[in-house]
């Protein structure tokens, strides 16, 4: 479905944003994979791509906390492929603390990298997508874009504005043959998550599965964790001829969450 378009994904070397990158992939699609982790691991992750899914795929480790770094990823991709045809702003990091305690230097980080970054990849890539007439831009937002928690001041705010942005992008690109829509994640069963849950059940001292229902009760009424494999799909259909006229919107993917 996707052969012989470009697919650029931050933070794109676990989770969510590997899952996504793999999903594209496995429609034909070359990558480009960002993120930050082991050099050995993330050259398994990108030559897995290649040989899996008979796809090119490179890695670039740019730093999204800046704008250069934002702006020189699309750079690298358009130098290594030609194009940027599917982007998806994936990137992010997160910091709990009530808003009278949150370092300022988390928040300024947190805004950079969730919010900032995808503004730059953005403004870098609209240009060649306008030129084709075609393109995808798929925000990764979250429940938290749709919805408040406490001491999650420069989290919730970032994703509220990625929102923001998405419906911007979306409507001063609507007669170019470009789209621009958010995803809005609740609960997804990451190694990261998976942590949090080991954790939880160590302390409270209970069974793994006593402790996911515990997290997801609070929040997801499914209880059932959303996977990377999902969004990713999603991601998919966004960028097929089905996705031609959605644009502008945040689409939950939260088991119920924000329907409360």
């Amino acid at each position: 479905m996707l052969k012989g378009k470009v697919a650029v994904v931050t933070g794109s070397t676990s989770g969510i944003g590997l899952g996504i990158a793999q999903s594209v992939a496995a429609q034909g699609a070359d990558v480009v994979v960002n993120g930050f982790g082991d050099a050995a691991e993330i050259e398994k992750i990108r030559s897995g791509l290649e040989k899996d899914y008979g796809v090119r795929a490179v890695y670039s480790g740019a730093d999204l906390s800046t704008a250069e770094g934002s702006a020189g990823l699309i750079a690298f991709a358009e130098e290594k492929f030609g194009r940027v045809d599917i982007l998806v702003n994936n990137a992010g990091i997160q910091h709990v603390a009530p808003v009278e305690e949150f370092p300022v230097e988390k928040w300024d980080l947190i805004i950079a990298i969730n919010l900032s970054s995808s503004f730059h990849t953005i403004r870098t890539a609209m240009p060649g997508m306008r030129k084709r007439g075609w393109g995808r831009i798929v925000n990764i937002a979250s429940a938290h874009g749709l919805v408040g928690s406490v001491q999650k001041a420069a989290y919730v705010a970032a994703k509220h504005g990625i929102i923001g942005l998405t419906k911007v992008v979306a409507l001063e690109a609507a007669e170019s043959g470009i789209t621009c829509n958010a995803i809005c994640p609740g609960w997804v069963l990451t190694p990261l998550v998976q942590k949090q849950i080991d954790a939880r059940a160590a302390a409270e001292n209970k069974t793994i599965a006593q402790a996911e229902r515990d997290l997801l009760s609070e929040k997801q009424p499914t209880l059932r964790f959303a996977t990377p494999e999902q969004l990713g799909a999603l991601v998919v259909f966004l960028s097929s001829p089905g996705g031609d006229n959605i644009t502008g919107t945040s689409l939950p993917v939260d088991g119920g969450w924000t329907a409360r």
